[in-house]
């Protein structure tokens, strides 16, 4: 990728949320740009088999054990990253969890994980990048929401979930306007239903497939790579003029 707009050589990115799913494809097409990696993860061991993955692909990596919802972890992960590679560019916010439950039923803890994992984990990471990013005058910060930030669903009863990527959205374009003077850009992708292990117990479901008839207008699921592109432009130079933006990856769902 010489001398493209699109190449993240010498770039280091950090991907939370990356033994699986999502996470493990953003890694991979960040890491096909040319970019090396700090994955970050609850699951070490998952974390493991992703690196070395990383590293057949020609990135250098680092894996570091991560909680998002101890603000601990998530300075180690920074410091770790700075100790290794000497900088941070690049931070894809992909940490996520999900709490099916009627809303009446609903928890405090559960809504406290939910919105702790979701909304307060994207923005202690961002907070704490932002301060190395700040420093070298340079960010791209890529927030990883969904469809259901923007919208409702008659699905699934999960007000936590669209609460904290709603959420999310919103600290989107907050941070975008209070850090573009540092040269630090931060915009959100929402995507829609992707095989993932937090989706796979209900895509296959009858009722599901019904609903994804009706409601999207590609009628399927998302392929694997089918935001690759997304990621690493939003991650590159090309998107220096693009800041406080959510692009939602759908199918369509969000349109109609």
């Amino acid at each position: 990728m010489e001398n493209s707009l699109f190449d993240l050589s010498g770039k280091v990115a950090v991907v939370t949320g990356a033994s699986s799913g999502l996470g493990v494809q953003f890694a991979r097409a960040l890491a096909s740009a040319g970019a090396n990696i700090t994955i970050a993860a609850r699951r070490i061991e998952k974390l493991e088999a992703v690196k070395k993955d990383l590293e057949q692909m020609g990135a250098k990596c680092l894996e570091v054990q991560c909680d998002v919802l101890n603000e601990e972890d998530i300075i180690n992960v920074v410091e770790s990253t700075v100790k290794e590679f000497g900088k941070i560019d690049i931070l894809v916010n992909n940490a996520g969890t999900a709490a099916i439950v009627p809303a009446e039923d609903m928890s405090k803890e559960e809504w406290d994980k939910v919105i702790g994992t979701n909304l307060s984990g994207a923005f202690f990471f961002s907070k704490h990048v932002a301060r190395k990013m700040k420093e070298q005058k340079y960010g791209r910060i890529i927030n990883i929401t969904s469809m259901y930030g923007v919208i409702g669903n008659i699905h699934d009863p999960s007000a936590s979930y669209h609460a904290s990527k709603g959420g999310e959205v919103n600290l989107t374009r907050a941070l975008a306007s209070e850090w573009a003077k540092y040269g630090i850009t931060v915009n959100s992708i929402g995507p829609g239903f992707f095989e993932t292990e937090m989706t796979e117990g209900f895509i296959s479901d009858k009722s599901f497939k019904e609903l994804l008839e009706l409601r999207c207008p590609m009628k399927r699921i998302g392929a694997q790579g089918e935001m690759d592109g997304l990621i690493i432009y939003l991650a590159s130079d090309n998107s220096r003029y693009l800041t406080g933006q959510h692009i939602s990856v759908d199918g369509g769902w969000t349109s109609v």
